[in-house]
């Protein structure tokens, strides 16, 4: 029987749903839209889907309600405008409650600051329920026409090589003509995946896809952030090759930053001491997506460029098996990465110059 509540979330599903249906989108996003649709979350016929967006990305969640209209699939789709004042407190009951009768959802939405919450609410929903997820946070057009048409299958198959070999690794030690210089020692207790653009119901994953993660031991060295930073800081800050910022690392937490851009150094130190765990090392990753050749300013594609990236604050722990949490959660990028694995048998060097050296 149906609650009060999910007639509600339902009705307002429908209308939306109508309403994205006359919106107007470029034929340049049809490959990507296409790609998400069929090939990363290999939807069919007979599932049902939500579909979430905001004001922002309309046109390109219109592409996508195309590409699930193409395919036949029962679909709501929810404007969070529509339905709640942003920043979001929290995600929209209307939005929970759609998710509990669907095996599929999608995510395409500009956040703004203060709203990781509502997203760690949204993707409670996706782990309980195992629903293949797709995070577009921060989409663009520009992603939609780069990174989106990614060969995700060809991205796959050298993620599978990277995971098989960093699985039997005890440590990744990386530089970059930056100044970059760290360690990271892995524990056989924290699990590696790969989220490579083919999403299933054991990790959700961000499109476009291609990284391989988990969360480390410990890690020490310095970390030049030339690349981007993430959250809504990469939007104000973008691309950093100009002014990197410089983080020392030390038993897994910063010790301290640098940069010329003090505005940034002040923004990043202060994401990064919210709570108790915000500036600890909680993600390490290489970005696996050779269909993305430099980076945009946009932390969604640019994270999975290939090279490293490591965020600060909450390590994934339900996925990774780390024992501890953050309400933070603040990737950085680095550029040009020279990669070795190791372990008692020896190193191999896998990236050189940021260019994979291994075979898919």
């Amino acid at each position: 029987m149906t609650s009060i509540v999910d007639q509600e979330a339902l009705q307002a599903g429908e209308s939306q749903s109508e309403a994205l249906r006359n919106t107007p989108f470029p034929t340049d996003f049809i490959p990507g839209a296409r790609n998400a649709v069929t090939t990363c979350l290999r939807i069919q016929p007979h599932e049902k889907v939500t579909l979430i967006t905001d004001q922002k990305c309309l046109a390109i969640a219109a592409s996508l309600a195309s590409e699930l209209d193409r395919i036949g699939c029962t679909w709501n789709a929810f404007v969070l405008e529509n339905i709640a004042p942003r920043p979001l407190a929290g995600m929209p009951v209307e939005v929970l409650a759609d998710m509990e009768s669907s095996g599929v959802s999608i995510f395409a939405v500009e956040v703004q600051p203060n709203e990781l919450r509502s997203r760690m609410e949204m993707t409670d929903v996706v782990n309980r329920r195992r629903m293949r997820h797709a995070h577009m946070v921060n989409i663009t057009a520009e992603i939609m026409t780069q990174g989106m048409r990614a060969d995700f299958l060809a991205v796959d198959s050298l993620s599978q090589a990277v995971l098989d070999r960093v699985r039997q690794a005890t440590y990744v030690r990386a530089t970059t003509p930056a100044g970059t210089d760290i360690h990271a020692e892995l524990s056989p207790d924290y699990r590696w995946f790969k989220t490579s653009g083919i999403i299933s119901p054991e990790k959700w994953g961000n499109l476009p896809g291609g990284e391989c993660f988990t969360s480390p031991l410990e890690v020490n060295g310095v970390f030049v952030v030339d690349g981007v930073v993430g959250d809504f800081l990469c939007a104000r800050y973008g691309i950093l090759r100009e002014t990197p910022l410089t983080i020392h690392i030390e038993g897994n937490r910063i010790t301290k930053i640098s940069s010329k851009n003090k505005d940034l150094e002040r923004d990043f130190w202060a994401y990064t001491h919210t709570d108790e765990n915000s500036d600890r090392v909680g993600e390490f990753a290489i970005g696996t997506n050779i269909g993305v050749d430099h980076v945009i300013g946009n932390i969604l594609q640019d994270e999975k460029f290939p090279g490293i990236h490591i965020a600060f604050g909450d390590p994934y722990g339900a996925h990774t098996g780390a024992p501890w949490k953050s309400s933070t959660h603040i990737d950085v990028v680095g550029l040009e990465f020279n990669i070795w694995l190791g372990n008692a048998a020896g190193e191999e060097q896998i990236m050189r110059d940021g260019q994979f050296v291994i075979d898919a």
